[in-house]
């Protein structure tokens, strides 16, 4: 028999999931969204769209929920009746903490079903998601940890953490994307004031980026030694990154990150 995956909450996020795992073998796919028009959009990845969550609940043998975290206790509980020991519960959504849903369930008279927290971030919806898995939960047996991780594995690049992790797994990765859109919009900016036309900027540093990112996963070279490969001396990028360190850029980007941890330490309370 194959697995049933089902996803309550078919925004960005659970979509792209959706997407990401569709035509795998061996797994068939639900959704369920408030806006049924979410769900429909996703009819060509093979998703069959379900009629609330409590039914999606009681056909999946994964049970995804994609919505935002102030929602999370209301779906659980109502799809508690549907849920069983065989079932597990995914939630990637952010600052709830398996304690946290494993109450809400049990609130609601729900049986003791595994829960397992998973952290993406945005580049999931172009297949390059980055996933931070947590496997704490006591019920979560062998079989469908290994179901779980394989799913995330087969869409995106996967690192298993203890829940204690994950907001500083946050405020690194699933942060992350904007530090970079940051970075990328500066460089457009500077390009335009530099005489490119706003697209070709945009393609240029997109460009660069990209290309940027192939050649640190491919050359297998420390990052700091590829930042001092472009450094001719007396160059024109030694100057750029002096200027970068007399305005302590470096420091500021750690303290950004930092303050995003900080936030999310927060939130959690």
């Amino acid at each position: 028999m194959g697995t049933v995956l089902g996803c309550i909450g078919c925004g960005n996020m659970g979509a792209a999931i959706l997407r990401g795992l569709s035509g795998r073998q061996g797994l068939s796919l639900l959704g369920y969204n408030p806006t049924p028009a979410k769900v429909l959009a996703l009819a060509d990845a093979g998703v069959r769209a379900m009629p609330d969550a409590a039914t999606l609940a009681a056909q999946a043998d994964v049970v995804l929920l994609g919505v935002k975290p102030y929602l999370v206790p209301d779906v659980l509980r109502a799809i508690a009746p549907s849920l069983t020991p065989g079932k597990v519960v995914v939630s990637i959504a952010s600052g709830v903490s398996i304690a946290a849903m494993k109450a809400a369930i049990a609130e609601a008279g729900g049986p003791e079903c595994p829960v397992v927290r998973v952290m993406p971030n945005t580049p999931a919806m172009v297949g390059k998601g980055v996933y931070a898995l947590c496997f704490e939960d006591p019920a979560l047996d062998v079989p469908r940890r290994d179901l779980v991780r394989g799913l995330f594995e087969s869409i995106g690049t996967v690192i298993v953490l203890p829940e204690a992790r994950f907001t500083a797994f946050t405020a690194v990765v699933g942060c992350g994307p904007a530090y970079v859109f940051y970075f990328m919009e500066a460089v457009t900016e500077v390009a335009v004031t530099l005489g490119f036309t706003r697209q070709d900027a945009t393609e240029l540093v997109k460009g660069l980026f990209s290309g940027s990112v192939a050649l640190a996963e491919q050359s297998g070279t420390h990052l700091s030694v590829l930042r001092e490969q472009v450094c001719s001396p007396a160059g024109n990028t030694i100057a750029a990154m002096n200027q970068l360190d007399r305005e302590a850029v470096r420091g500021r980007i750690m303290d950004a990150v930092l303050a995003a941890y900080r936030r999310g330490l927060e939130m959690e309370k």
